[in-house]
């Protein structure tokens, strides 16, 4: 559910990046009231995108403490199978600092 909500939002943020970018070129040519259209037309692009990043920024906290809490649950209900992954890993840790 959260991964889906990440690509909807990343797939909509790119977009108006795009979108964004095209009405820059555009505006650069312009003069005029046309410009200050365009303007005004980039603004609310830019302000839309804010508003998704933030939307991705939740939707990526969500995920963060959905895999926090699945870690926790595991280590409490295997602690000697979580503290055996933990030696091994500082081991390879220890092995690979060492050269």
């Amino acid at each position: 559910m959260v991964e889906s909500q990440l690509k909807t939002v990343r797939n909509d943020f790119s977009s108006l990046l795009r979108d964004a970018q095209a009405l820059f070129v555009e505006a650069t040519s312009a003069t005029g009231a046309k410009a200050d259209d365009l303007r005004a037309r980039g603004m609310a692009l830019l302000e839309e995108a804010g508003s998704k990043a933030k939307e991705l920024q939740a939707a990526a906290l969500e995920a963060g403490k959905e895999i926090a809490d699945s870690a926790d649950g595991y280590v409490r209900e295997n602690p000697w199978q979580a503290i055996g992954i933990a030696a091994g890993v500082g081991f390879l840790l220890g092995l690979v600092a060492r050269r």
